[in-house]
């Protein structure tokens, strides 16, 4: 396990790749940025909406989907007051059991602000059976639900006729993901092939449930499904010089989002600003750590690096601090949901554990062998 030189990205990222230099892809994009005329990238970025806005079949021109939380706040926001765009929203919402009232509220307070939203809602007897299956099969919940949040945009995309699909961050260029880059920075077109989407994504879920209807909301269209409708993704934050965690969440904080109450040390969410629709992605954050070795602090704490407004060291403490954080009552409402007991659950954890970055002790303690910052 090896470090970023520059800020705190391990390379147990999947698909990630580091410089000869040991710098991480987000740092050496980063870097880049400072030569960019975003005046230019925003002509280009007109020059596409001009392409699309009011051709589309219905009266939307473009599609975005949303949570409600601050990077699709922003997204519809900057597409209709900047872009003179009229986008759909398209949300794909949880069950009562997972959704948080916040969340419902940040959804309402967006489409209060005057945009079209498509709600969609898969069946939540299947919704739960996926959950349970991809947390004992892969020590993952969101599995599946990663899979219909993704699916949703592109299928509500061919049904209303809209050809272009407005994405927030490049996952290749901002976060490592390199499988997802295309020909160029805003080209999202390879979206499908980051770590969520590949690697037999459906498979697994088809061999549970057969080739049934109650599978639609899962299935990512097909390269010929987009080839035909001519849907094109767009990665909007390849055009915004301030798009990063903080500044969006400022955006659209002004705009009525509603944030975590619950203190980082239950969270790991240094400011209360991500996944704000639901409570369990915390301890799928907690998981993810046992698995590479990094969680929700490093990639808010990397950010912060880049923007300078944290050093190394300060991220560091932060980062051995808090990034496996989860409280307990997030654990015990997952269990209660999937009908396992806690003991089944930090069973099913301990066997995920990547015990070339971990020990885990007699007692149970998990312990990195890592040091944050400098790796094995």
């Amino acid at each position: 396990m090896k470090y970023c030189t520059q800020c705190l990205q391990p390379d147990t990222r999947p698909n990630t790749l580091f410089t000869d230099e040991g710098i991480c892809p987000a740092c050496h994009y980063f870097a880049q940025l400072k030569h960019v005329d975003w005046d230019e990238r925003f002509e280009i970025l007109q020059d596409i909406a001009d392409k699309y806005r009011g051709k589309g079949k219905q009266p939307f021109d473009c599609i975005i989907g949303v949570s409600g939380g601050k990077d699709s706040t922003r997204q519809a926001l900057f597409v209709r007051e900047k872009l003179g765009m009229n986008p759909l929203l398209a949300c794909l919402t949880y069950p009562p059991e997972q959704v948080t009232e916040r969340g419902v509220d940040n959804i309402s307070e967006l489409i209060n602000l005057g945009f079209d939203c498509v709600i969609s809602a898969p069946a939540p007897g299947t919704w739960k059976s996926l959950i349970s299956h991809g947390f004992d099969r892969f020590t993952n919940w969101a599995r599946s639900t990663e899979l219909a949040l993704f699916s949703s945009v592109p299928q509500l995309a061919i049904h209303y006729g809209i050809e272009i699909i407005f994405w927030g961050e490049n996952p290749g260029l901002q976060l490592g993901d390199l499988k997802t880059l295309g020909r160029t920075g805003y080209d999202g077109n390879n979206l499908r092939n980051m770590n969520t989407l590949s690697g037999g994504a459906l498979e697994w879920i088809e061999e549970l449930h057969g080739d049934h209807g109650d599978l639609i909301p899962y299935r990512y269209p097909t390269l010929e499904e987009f080839d035909k409708n001519n849907i094109s993704i767009v990665y909007l934050g390849w055009f915004l010089g301030d798009w990063s965690l903080v500044s969006n969440a400022a955006y659209s904080c002004l705009e009525g989002l509603h944030t975590r109450t619950d203190g980082v040390e239950n969270t790991g969410d240094l400011y209360g600003v991500t996944s704000l629709d639901e409570d369990w992605v915390t301890l799928n954050q907690m998981i993810k750590y046992y698995k590479f070795g990094f969680g929700r602090v490093t990639d808010y704490a990397n950010e912060e690096i880049r923007l300078g407004r944290m050093t190394r060291e300060e991220a560091i403490t932060l980062v051995s601090k808090y990034d496996s954080s989860c409280g307990d009552h997030y654990i015990a409402s997952f269990c209660h949901y999937i009908g396992i007991s806690t003991q089944e659950f930090w069973a099913k954890v301990k066997s995920a554990v990547n015990t070339e970055l971990f020990d885990i002790s007699d007692d149970g303690r998990i312990t990195p062998r890592f040091q944050v910052g400098v790796g094995l």
